[in-house]
């Protein structure tokens, strides 16, 4: 166990700022709320954000870049809109050393100026569909901000399409929550349920919002990434109309969708223990390090280091980029070397002393268990591989065997209550109450619903008694 790191079970919102600082990540910025990424945490969220970009445009969409503050009255143009992100508006209201006519709101995010330009640019069904993503910073005054988690400022991608007809809107939405899912799962390793949300917890001006949800190692909940078919809300607030095949007018149905660095922090409460980071070797920016290790500095230098440069070449070459790095901080003790690397997470280590050299023979130390090989010189490239893809695997496996020990199921308002309070983890009830309803079991028990389970599971309300409702996942949320 790290001395720098509080135990996850003596303080767990202390061991997470303290796993962050000791990796390097990220720090506090002067303004409230904002954080500065370092570039071990901005290594992470370039990994995280090629996986999507690149499955982004497999499903034919294509990057642009629209403007970061948006004119006040695009925001009351869509009621519900409004009302869900006035709180969070932080508005430009001087400029140039003078008062400005209509303040600005500093993007929370783009859904309105998205439409206004896409009511200008579409004009016929030869120009649907149209699928733009773009990657951006938002800001959303935080008044309880924590690093990566919640921010007043962050880093995200925002996907906005606009269609002609429901069904391929709707088709879109849930192509994109798939798409979510399948790299939060395969690339970071974390197993989320992709559901619906309830009437009281959908984006403001969608109609149906689709979540993947996903549990933190304190059995808590987090959205790790949504998906909204917003109807033609915003196409009837913008004006965004096109000219059927029979010439006549209507407008278009639109989707939005995203993801943030929020990843990042779900990464880290999923897979991290008492001793640090630990990255999933699909995403990790360096895969393996190479420690050439001596007594003698020299030694060191000039007879292990040119072996261990030969063999980082040879594994990035197999690997497909430059996923390897030869620690050459030979001033430090092998420990201390050791340690360094064990914080950042780095999912395998490769010792290479002079023993080894000898012997013909690299040792291998898994990150994931501490596990630790020897390995012959010739067979370490395909052993290297083979344990990369079994500690991927393996994280996936304990993260999902972590969440299915923690989710339990209520018949009755009062052993839902009681779950949450004595087990937390997600509660599974049948749920066919209203908003109101949302907000009682919010006071009463500080858990919300975090989406409808897919699939058709009905039956009786533990709250209301009525029947066909909805499996629903319940839990206390970051």
């Amino acid at each position: 166990m790290a001395r720098n790191i509080t135990p996850k079970d003596e303080n767990y919102s202390q061991w997470y700022l303290d796993v962050i600082k000791a990796a390097g990540m990220a720090d506090y910025a002067p303004v409230r709320g904002c954080m500065v990424i370092r570039p071990t945490g901005y290594a992470i969220w370039e990994s995280i954000q090629k996986k999507f970009d690149d499955a982004f445009k497999k499903t034919g969409h294509v990057n642009a870049y629209f403007p970061l503050l948006i004119p006040d009255s695009f925001f009351k143009k869509e009621a519900e809109h409004v009302e869900g992100f006035s709180p969070e508006l932080a508005m430009v209201t001087h400029a140039g050393g003078e008062e400005l006519e209509e303040p600005f709101a500093i993007r929370p995010t783009s859904e309105t100026v998205i439409g206004y330009m896409y009511s200008k640019w579409i004009q016929s069904w030869r120009d649907l569909p149209v699928l733009i993503n773009q990657w951006c910073n938002v800001m959303r005054w935080e008044k309880r901000p924590r690093l990566f988690l919640r921010t007043s400022e962050f880093l995200w991608q925002e996907g906005h399409t606009a269609h002609a007809t429901a069904e391929e809107a709707q088709e879109e939405t849930l192509k994109m929550l798939g798409v979510y899912r399948d790299i939060i799962e395969n690339e970071l390793a974390i197993p989320v349920i992709a559901g619906e949300k309830t009437e009281g917890e959908r984006f403001p001006g969608a109609d149906h919002t689709y979540t993947c949800e996903a549990m933190m190692s304190d059995t808590r909940a987090l959205q790790a990434g949504t998906s909204h078919f917003l109807g033609q809300n915003f196409a009837k607030a913008f004006e965004i109309q096109y000219q059927d095949k029979e010439g006549n007018l209507q407008y278009c149905w639109t989707s939005s969708w995203g993801v943030s660095t929020r990843l990042i922090g779900a990464l880290i409460m999923v897979h991290s223990d008492n001793d640090g980071l630990i990255v999933p070797p699909n995403i990790a920016p360096v895969k393996a390090v190479i420690l050439p290790i001596s007594k003698d500095e020299s030694v060191a230098a000039n007879e292990i280091l040119p072996k261990a440069k030969e063999l980082s070449a040879k594994l990035d070459e197999e690997l497909g980029g430059m996923f390897t790095k030869v620690d050459t901080d030979f001033h430090m003790r092998p420990g201390d070397r050791f340690f360094t690397h064990l914080q950042q997470g780095i999912p395998l280590r490769l010792e290479l002393g002079e023993k080894d050299l000898q012997a013909g023979t690299v040792r291998l130390v898994r990150r994931d268990t501490g596990e630790k090989l020897d390995v012959k010189a010739e067979n370490v490239i395909p052993t290297v591989k083979n344990i990369l893809a079994d500690i991927q695997a393996n994280m996936f496996t304990r993260a999902k065997t972590f969440r299915d020990e923690n989710t339990h199921d209520a018949q009755s308002y009062d052993e839902l209550k009681e779950i949450i309070e004595t087990k937390g983890g997600f509660v599974r009830a049948y749920f066919a109450g209203t908003p109101e309803d949302e907000v009682k079991i919010r006071e009463d028990t500080g858990a919300t619903p975090r989406c409808i389970v897919p699939g058709e599971h009905l039956g009786k309300c533990f709250m209301t008694g009525q029947d066909n409702a909805k499996l629903t996942i319940f839990a206390k949320a970051y």
